[in-house]
This record gives C-alpha cells, sequence and structure tokens, in this order.
C-alpha cells in the first residue's frame, strides 16, 4: 500500500492545479484520474482562459500535466470508487490498488447527463456518443446532429461542422445557453441547422444509430448522434463521507474545507456558483495550499508528541 501526504481525485483543471501548488509546498502529492482534462480536453478553442488569446482544451490540459509532473505530483490513470477515513488520514481504492494520505482533495468535474431514451444504452458506441473531440473523426462526411442548447452544444456543432456533410443542431428551447460568440459562429455555418423547441422522442435503429423521431413527429435520418445536454455530479460514492448539497454537489467553504477535516475539494464538482475554468483554476490553487498547510500542521503535531 502506497503512502501519500495529498492525494487528488481528478485530473482536470482543478485537480492538476491542485497537484501543482501542492507539489511546490513539499507535501508528497498523488494524482487519481479516469482520464486528462476532464472537460477542457473536450472543448476545442477556448478563448477565454487567461494568458492565451486561443488554445485548443487538449493541449492546455497536457500542459497543466506536464507542469504537475514536473513540479514533483505523481500521475495514475485510476478512477477512485471509494474513500474511507482511517485513525491517520484516508485510504483511497482506485481500481485493484489503494493508496493512502492524510488528506484528500477532491476535483473530478462532472459526469455526462444522458438521454435516458429506450435504447439508448444499446446505440451507445453504435452512433451515440457523448464526446465530439473523441468522436468527431469517425463521422467525416457523415450526418450527424447534436442535442444542447449550451456552450458545450454549440462547441461540438461547430468543431463538427468543419468535417462533416452536414450538422443538425437540436435545441429544447429557443433562448441558447451558450456564448454569443460560439452562437454567430454556428449560425453562419451553411451545413448547419438549427432546430429549436423540439427533443428527441425515439432512437431508432437495430446494430446502429438509423434516425430520431422528435417529440413533433419529424424524422432525421443520421449516421451520428451528439449527446450535449450538460453534466451532473457524479457523488454517490461520497455519500455518508462529506456533506452534498440536494444535487449531489460538494459543499465547500471558502477555503475549499469539506465537512470532514482533511478532505478539500474545487472545481465543478462543488457548489461553486460560477462553473468555469479559471474560476476552477483558482479554487484548485486554494485546496492545494489548504492541503499543504493542513499536512504540515499535522506532521508538526506528531513531531510534539514525542
Amino acid at each position: 500500500m502506497s503512502n501519500y501526504d495529498v492525494i487528488v481525485v481528478g485530473g482536470s483543471c482543478a485537480g492538476m492545479t491542485a497537484a501543482i501548488y501542492a507539489s511546490r509546498r513539499a507535501v508528497k502529492t498523488l494524482v487519481l484520474a479516469k482520464d486528462l482534462g476532464g472537460q477542457m480536453a473536450l472543448t476545442m478553442d477556448i478563448q477565454n482562459y487567461p494568458g492565451f488569446t486561443e488554445i485548443a482544451g487538449p493541449d492546455l490540459s497536457q500542459k497543466m500535466h506536464d507542469q504537475a509532473l514536473a513540479c514533483g505530483a505523481e500521475i495514475k490513470m485510476l478512477e477512485v470508487s471509494k474513500i474511507e477515513k482511517t485513525e491517520t488520514g484516508f485510504q483511497v481504492f482506485a481500481g485493484a490498488e489503494i493508496f493512502e494520505s492524510k488528506s484528500v482533495v477532491l476535483a473530478f468535474g462532472l459526469a455526462h447527463r444522458y438521454l435516458n431514451l429506450p435504447n439508448e444504452k444499446e446505440l451507445t458506441g453504435r452512433g451515440i456518443t457523448y464526446c465530439a473531440t473523441c468522436d468527431g473523426p469517425l463521422f467525416k462526411k457523415k450526418i450527424v446532429a447534436v442535442v444542447g442548447g449550451g456552450n458545450s452544444a454549440f462547441d461540438a456543432t461547430l468543431y463538427l461542422s468543419g468535417i462533416c456533410e452536414k450538422v443538425y443542431l437540436l435545441s429544447r428551447t429557443e433562448n441558447f445557453r451558450a456564448e454569443n460568440y460560439l452562437i454567430e459562429s454556428v449560425k453562419n455555418k451553411t451545413n448547419v441547422e438549427i432546430k429549436t423547441n423540439v427533443g428527441i422522442r425515439e432512437l431508432v435503429g437495430a446494430n446502429k444509430l438509423e434516425k430520431v423521431i422528435l417529440n413533433n413527429g419529424e424524422e432525421i435520418n443520421l449516421n451520428g448522434l451528439f449527446v450535449e445536454i450538460g453534466y451532473a455530479p457524479k457523488t454517490e460514492f461520497l455519500q455518508g463521507l462529506v456533506d452534498l448539497d440536494r444535487v449531489g454537489q460538494i459543499i465547500i467553504d471558502n477555503e475549499c474545507k469539506t465537512s470532514v477535516e482533511g478532505i478539500f475539494a474545487a472545481g465543478d464538482v462543488t457548489n461553486e456558483i460560477c462553473k468555469q475554468m479559471v474560476v476552477a483554476a483558482g479554487a484548485g490553487a486554494k485546496a492545494g495550499l489548504s492541503a499543504a498547510k493542513f499536512v504540515h500542521s499535522a506532521k508538526s503535531t506528531e513531531q510534539q508528541t514525542y
């Protein structure tokens, strides 16, 4: 069983920043993450992160990853399934391994929302996908649709319009939640057709997606469907460990402390109102510093007892 001072759960903006700041405070830091970059890595064109007029999400993710390693953090691509409090700190279960630490930073972002329609699970990976950046190249010169009305939906539509024959953007409302520059960019694409006030009633296909039937009865033949309807906190494994709000977000104070001493949290998985990368980075820095401070204080107390 490996021992660390701080274990950071999550490899996106908040998690990597927490690892950078904790490592720089000379505490042994491990990052456990199921993927690199989270939502940041799925955004092809970032224009609002300080220091970069424009940068691709995967590139920014890689820079943060490399910086965390350079500062001394270890990174393992493992998904955490359970955390238990012990007399000396915490046990973190990931894959088939168990790690021990004096402190934990929870910074694993959010998980995709699903349409919750019959046949969705069966057709996932067979025409239905939740990542335009990952799977977009599989649909070059084909007809696809994007479901959603926020930044992620418009970003996906903009990206897919450059490689697909035609892209439908399906939104439940007329009022979009995306930034204006994304909306205008998509509207200027000649191969994009925006349909508002519509929802998907049925997914049709046996071994692969063939078409969707909208709630107004319209049928659209498709090769691919990209679901971009937002994210939700995947915090079920934390129930009974730290306090969560009514939607499952981790409750923190202004020092990123949770309800459990030694556990800190940062980023979109918390009850922070602003879900932006720069906010997540700032919170990650606070969480990393708070965790390091907690560890140094604990070590000082241990030394005084001898």
